[in-house]
């Protein structure tokens, strides 16, 4: 099953004509995915690799039907048109590529889409794949066969890099996955680690989740009280990046804008209050696979 993307994921890219989108263009399609329309204000009319191009969301779904996921690969100050465009659209998925969306710009987009009851993936969201069915996004670049293998294991990572790396770890250990999802590292993104483990939850072919945290926010605790409340039943094994952190001073900003040396938790904090709900706390990181193998 996976979730978020599979076979049937119908996907709208506003901003195909620009350089990225054009190149994500290329890269859904080769791998089968059903890049059904594309949306450039003034550049209706042309194609990119075969897809048609509108000259807004709403001209585009009249003429191609409903879509399940639109893509927005768009300049971060033009974020906030292009994602109100979809979401006054009532397109179920809105995926945000760009970094550096500011963030009074993404709190109005996660408002409204709250209020229209659709979910939101990023900003800066490399994108998710569903190994041999779909993806969205550019994770994986290229070649993602390289990199992501069809299994039974969930991936959440705010880092694209480490949804990658993560994926690989698995797959090298003979083991693959269901859905490998990156949600952003900004300090506001759509959907949370919660929200995707209520996902895996209800996958049945998901078995175990593997998650990357790091110091800052409190993402890995609203996962460890899912499993308290029993809405989230499968191992769920964590890694928490940055422990070395802890030694800088407060408020000392890392690599990910949500990645805050203490904000709203300590990791010592988060490890304790994960251990105690269930979950698996990987001490290193290629200790992972031996944790899938002992959970399963």
């Amino acid at each position: 099953m996976a979730i978020l993307v599979n076979r049937e994921t119908r996907v709208l890219i506003q901003g195909i004509t620009g350089k990225s989108g054009t190149q994500v263009t290329s890269e859904l399609l080769d791998y089968g995915v059903r890049v059904v329309a594309g949306v450039t204000p003034g550049k209706g009319g042309q194609e990119v690799d075969t897809v048609p191009v509108f000259n807004s969301v709403r001209d585009a779904l009249d003429a191609v039907g409903p879509v399940d996921v639109s893509m927005i690969y768009v300049p971060p100050l033009l974020v906030l048109p292009a994602a109100m465009e979809a979401i006054e659209n009532s397109i179920p998925l809105v995926h945000i590529f760009a970094e550096k969306v500011p963030v009074f710009d993404v709190a109005k987009i996660l408002s409204f889409a709250r209020k229209k009851n659709i979910k939101v993936l990023g900003p800066a969201s490399v994108g998710a794949i569903s190994p041999g069915e779909g993806k969205i996004g550019s994770i994986g670049g290229p070649n993602p066969d390289a990199v992501f293998s069809k299994g039974q294991i969930g991936i959440i990572s705010k880092s694209g890099g480490m949804c990658s790396e993560l994926s690989m770890l698995v797959s090298n250990a003979g083991y693959g996955q269901s859905t490998v999802v990156g949600i952003g590292g900004d300090l506001l993104v759509g959907t949370s680690f919660a929200d995707l483990l209520l996902e895996f939850e209800g996958d049945l072919q998901t078995k175990a989740v593997v998650a990357f945290g790091e110091v800052g926010g409190s993402a890995e605790i609203e996962a460890a009280n899912l499993i308290k409340e029993g809405k989230f039943t499968k191992p769920l094994i964590v890694f928490l990046a940055g422990k070395f952190a802890e030694s800088l001073p407060r408020d000392t900003a890392l690599g990910h804008a949500g990645a805050i040396v203490g904000l709203e938790a300590t990791m010592e904090h988060k490890i304790k209050i994960l251990k105690d709900s269930g979950a698996i706390v990987a001490q290193n990181f290629e200790d992972i696979p031996s944790l899938i193998k002992k959970a399963l």
